[in-house]
């Protein structure tokens, strides 16, 4: 995704380019933040918890009204049962 980023900034000539510049050995560029907090999932109430906060995530952002309106999210999956990607695997097995 990142390269992607990049390939379309680069193809635009965008001035955003600049606030990604690093210049570091193994990159020019940096798209994401570096050393991303992980979260121990410890329980099946932890996780589940997390899971409701990522589907809550684009209701807060005024993407849909409810989790499951939104195309890309998993509560599709889990709430309707809709397997649009193929890739999804249900957290209790």
């Amino acid at each position: 995704m990142a390269q992607m980023i990049l390939r379309n900034l680069t193809n635009a000539d965008s001035p955003l380019l600049a606030d990604m510049l690093v210049n570091k050995l193994d990159r020019k560029y940096q798209v994401w933040m570096r050393k991303s907090l992980s979260i121990p999932l410890w329980s099946p109430s932890v996780l589940k918890q997390k899971l409701n906060y990522i589907h809550s995530n684009p209701v807060k952002a005024g993407l849909c009204k409810y989790p499951e309106e939104y195309k890309y999210s998993s509560a599709r999956f889990y709430l309707c049962n809709e397997k649009d990607w193929d890739f999804f695997s249900h957290i209790e097995g």
